[in-house]
């Protein structure tokens, strides 16, 4: 293994000493909406939101499930010579449903014998208790967990880019599935409109204090035809350089837990459809750059994770204390 990966707990490893074998993700597209989009909550989408979502388009092909579950088997068998596979619920909201639509799509994932787990990428404020019944009961005899899009703990944030819930639907999510055994994934992007880097800080040990299981850290990108991209060419924000977006990303893995898994620490933006930044299209220079500017620096996960978590802790305390009592 590449020393540097020994910097940080990666997913990739996590998975090989949990079933003492490579697994790979499978993509799948179960065709499911978003509030944000169908008019629940919102019609336009999140202000990043690429309006094709963020999955393969398979079922609008006509492709079901399970037919997607066993082309990408074979593919990957073929490919990688792999024999275990997590089966990935990525586009859009894969809780957006009700109970009975969903355990037949995610049962028609896990057929298979090959597939030990199933991951499923959805909003918090989505998660209704049946919802969250279904999942545990699929977790009894595989891996599975939740990858919830938080992006931000700042409420302005979240109302900047439109996210159309606040943190606390976040916490009351993970705490829900938590108290079920799920895994839990918290989405984070760096970069956003008016964030610093204590901002990002700030996030992460709010993550890591909630007792997530998991993080997918991404630099923001511009997709064409969103409103990021309209607010780009008005001047009102300028993409990450890759020098910055690698100090936002090496804030963030000191201020996370280091038992925690790092799911991803980049973004992996389609070529035909990102504006900017291009830097982001050298994928594998920006990997190994990366991994260059942690080994310049001697960052492991977790370096700052005490440390911050005992200011934050200290100054709740001094603010609880200096809050008036009732009487």
């Amino acid at each position: 293994m590449n020393k540097n990966l020994q910097r940080y707990r990666s997913l990739s490893s996590w998975l090989k000493e949990t079933f003492g074998e490579p697994v790979r993700k499978i993509a799948l597209d179960a065709g499911f909406s978003c509030p944000n989009r169908d008019g629940a909550i919102g019609s336009e989408g999140c202000l990043y939101c690429n309006p094709r979502g963020s999955g393969t388009g398979a079922l609008a092909a006509g492709i079901p499930i399970s037919e997607q579950v066993d082309r990408a088997i074979a593919a990957l068998s073929m490919r990688y010579g792999c024999r275990k596979f997590i089966a990935y619920f990525q586009s859009f909201t894969n809780t957006y449903g009700d109970a009975a639509r969903l355990e037949a799509i995610y049962s028609g994932a896990l057929r298979r014998p090959e597939v030990v787990g199933l991951a499923i990428g959805t909003r918090p404020d989505c998660v209704p208790d049946e919802v969250l019944d279904l999942i545990a009961r699929l977790a009894e005899d595989r891996m599975v967990w939740i990858e919830y899009g938080l992006q931000s703990i700042h409420p302005r944030s979240l109302a900047l880019i439109r996210r159309g819930h606040g943190p606390e639907a976040f916490f009351d999510a993970v705490a829900r599935t938590r108290q079920r055994r799920i895994g839990t994934v918290a989405h984070l992007i760096l970069g956003l409109p008016g964030e610093s880097l204590d901002d990002m800080s700030e996030t992460a040990i709010a993550v890591g204090r909630a007792g997530v299981d998991g993080v997918k850290v991404h630099p923001l990108y511009v997709v064409a035809g969103t409103a990021l991209e309209k607010l780009v060419e008005e001047g009102g924000y300028e993409p990450l350089t890759e020098g910055q977006a690698q100090e936002a990303i090496m804030t963030v893995l000191a201020a996370l837990p280091p038992e925690m898994v790092i799911h991803r620490l980049g973004s992996d933006p389609h070529r035909d459809e990102l504006v900017a930044p291009t830097w982001m299209l050298d994928r594998n220079g920006v990997k190994r750059r990366l991994e260059q500017a942690l080994e310049r620096a001697s960052l492991v996960q977790g370096a700052q994770w005490n440390r911050l978590v005992a200011r934050k802790v200290e100054r709740e305390r001094t603010k609880s204390e200096a809050m008036p009592k009732e009487k």
